[in-house]
């Protein structure tokens, strides 16, 4: 059944707010250009228009933070199955890029769009995007496809829904749907499949094994301190999400006694430790502070920052996982190899042969006994 988003204006009665065709889809493309958030805040966009060696052009080209290329293409007035043929089209040719082919598209980009910054490298916009010290050393390890359209027809979820669950295709597809309320406007968005489920889906369908009884953990570490600092969670003995329930979910997976393996995105494996209890948010989490005494962690000294703007919607407070270390290194020090496992999952129980080859590197590394 396709995918359906409604608004309601909430009054005496609720009443609802009609949805219109957006002008074209070439203006989703340039919002999209313009903030390629909107679709994911996990991305730099880094292509537009990309010429490809058959004679067509991929609408947005975007990467990840841990390096993965992510192929953006509008449904435009086409058929569901034109539109996911050109998709795997592409996926077939992106997955032959290189870094230094990764370089030249961005390079191109920022030429004829943003001439200004014509000599910015993709590795100085990267590390300034994700706020890191270099780029990942496998670029391109894999890729991810991506439809974008105002509306979803049951064609395309079939066929998409089908790729992804028998074939483990990289594929998803979001639509948008745009709201104008007298003078306001406003812009919804809506996933075909759980971004983070098609991670899952391509991980499991490629190598489905049981679960090896080990977490995987994504920490979101910002240097400059706007947000959580890796310091703060070896110090005080935490990992943590936050932004919305898509990030913080996944934390409920995580069972006390269960070990856990720390990646920081773009950087690497910083941590293995025991988890002690479930989520809480950030407020309720205590810790004892210099002078013995157990305040809520937002009261101690800190070198990042857990609470989140005045400002920001409800729901999207920071929560933190009490976890005993085992053993922990500076984000300096992250351990990562070509051919270790990574998503975007605040954390996980991943099944694939990548992630067992990962935690065996990574006891390895971290001299953890068996």
């Amino acid at each position: 059944m396709p995918v359906e988003v409604a608004i309601w204006r909430l009054g005496e009665k609720p009443s609802p707010v009609g949805f219109l065709s957006i002008d074209s889809e070439s203006r989703l493309e340039q919002l999209l250009a313009d903030n390629i958030s909107i679709l994911d805040p996990n991305l730099l966009l880094i292509g537009r228009q990309v010429p490809t060696p058959y004679g067509h052009f991929i609408d947005l080209l975007a990467i990840d933070s841990d390096g993965n290329l992510v192929v953006i293409e509008l449904k435009r007035d086409r058929t569901p199955r034109e539109v996911v043929a050109q998709l795997l089209d592409y996926g077939s040719w992106v997955r032959t890029l290189n870094v230094d082919d990764v370089a030249g598209i961005f390079s191109d980009f920022l030429t004829k769009y943003y001439p200004q910054n014509a000599n910015t490298s993709l590795e100085s916009a990267f590390c300034e995007r994700f706020h890191v010290e270099e780029m990942p050393e496998g670029i391109n390890e894999s890729h991810e496809l991506m439809l974008v359209a105002s509306e979803l027809d049951a064609s395309t979820e079939r066929i998409i829904t089908y790729l992804a669950d028998e074939y483990g295709v990289a594929i998803n597809a979001v639509f948008f749907r745009y709201f104008r309320d007298g003078e306001r406007e406003y812009l919804s968005r809506a996933w075909l499949i759980d971004p983070g489920d098609v991670d899952i889906k391509v991980e499991e369908k490629r190598t489905k094994l049981p679960w090896n009884n080990e977490y995987y953990v994504s920490f979101g570490h910002k240097d400059n301190g706007s947000s959580r600092h890796w310091e703060d969670a070896r110090k005080y003995g935490f990992v943590s999400a936050g932004g919305g329930d898509w990030y913080v979910r996944t934390l409920k997976l995580l069972e006390p006694g269960g070990r856990i393996w720390v990646y920081i995105p773009g950087r690497g494996y910083v941590g293995v430790g025991k988890v002690i209890n479930g989520p809480v948010l950030a407020n309720e989490f205590l810790v004892r502070n210099e002078a013995g005494q157990e305040v809520p962690i937002t009261q101690a000294p800190l070198k990042g920052n857990l609470t989140r703007p005045a400002d920001d919607p409800p729901g999207t407070e920071e929560y933190l996982v009490r976890v005993e270390w085992i053993k922990t290194v500076p984000v300096d020090q992250a351990i990562w190899e070509k051919g270790f496992f990574a998503n975007q999952n605040s954390a996980a129980k991943p099944r694939s042969k990548r992630w067992v080859y990962t935690v065996n590197r990574l006891k390895s590394r971290f001299q953890i006994p068996e």
